[in-house]
């Protein structure tokens, strides 16, 4: 069943990440989608919960708004089904398998790997900056690396915006190779994590300006880096 309130206090996407992450944890409860703009907070629960039960370990910057002010005339969330959500993520898929297949045809497949992997950081790393300020805690819901140092959060869009560049321009490729191998693998850890653990978190691999869910997609999207990875050092 679909749940709705509204919570006052919401300014920024660290906020929409901790709140999601505090509902996320509630049992029986399998989604949380939060607006930002409107503070409209929409659960997929198993049971309604109170709003004792909603208002309980609030943070105290945050304040459940009473019924009465939960904008009567806000028009009914719809439910958006996960493949219409993840679209974003398929079309971008798309746009590099095809950038890889003509290189593939003219040049081979390691060279089409390499300008896949390229072309993959450097657009990823494009919609991490678009909110800089909102994927660092997205982000560390489900890396390790990035919930045990939060520096790490704010490094990792440069991290592949380089290694977009250097695969690219084929420089020292071994080594970005095992960087790569390294930080996806490690980020991959945290996904299965999250997966299994049925955590109802924001994905970012495309930052925070899209609003993705985590679903199998994610582990898909770095097990096909990975593979590419293995494939070239082996």
């Amino acid at each position: 069943m679909k749940q709705t309130f509204y919570i006052d206090g919401i300014t920024c996407m660290s906020c929409v990440a901790k709140l999601t992450e505090h509902y996320g944890a509630f049992k029986g409860v399998s989604e949380v989608v939060i607006d930002k703009e409107s503070g409209s907070v929409s659960l997929t629960t198993e049971t309604s919960l109170s709003r004792a039960a909603l208002a309980d370990g609030l943070p105290k910057k945050y304040c459940l708004r009473p019924e009465q002010k939960a904008a009567p005339s806000a028009a009914p969330v719809q439910e958006v089904s996960k493949y219409r959500q993840l679209f974003p993520l398929y079309l971008i898929g798309a746009y590099l398998f095809a950038a890889m297949g003509y290189r593939w045809y003219s040049e081979g497949v390691e060279a089409a790997m390499l300008d896949f992997m390229g072309l993959f950081y450097l657009v990823f790393s494009f919609f991490k900056f678009l909110d800089y300020k909102g994927f660092k805690p997205s982000f560390a819901m489900y890396d390790p690396i990035a919930k045990a140092i939060p520096a790490y959060g704010y490094a990792y869009p440069f991290i592949e915006l380089l290694l977009g560049i250097g695969f690219l321009l084929r420089f020292e490729v071994t080594v970005l190779l095992y960087i790569t191998l390294v930080i996806l693998g490690v980020t991959t850890i945290g996904v299965v994590r999250s997966l299994l653990d049925e955590k109802a978190i924001q994905c970012a691999c495309l930052g925070t300006a899209l609003k993705l869910p985590m679903t199998e997609a994610t582990f898909i999207e770095n097990a096909v880096m990975l593979a590419m990875t293995f494939y070239m050092l082996v």
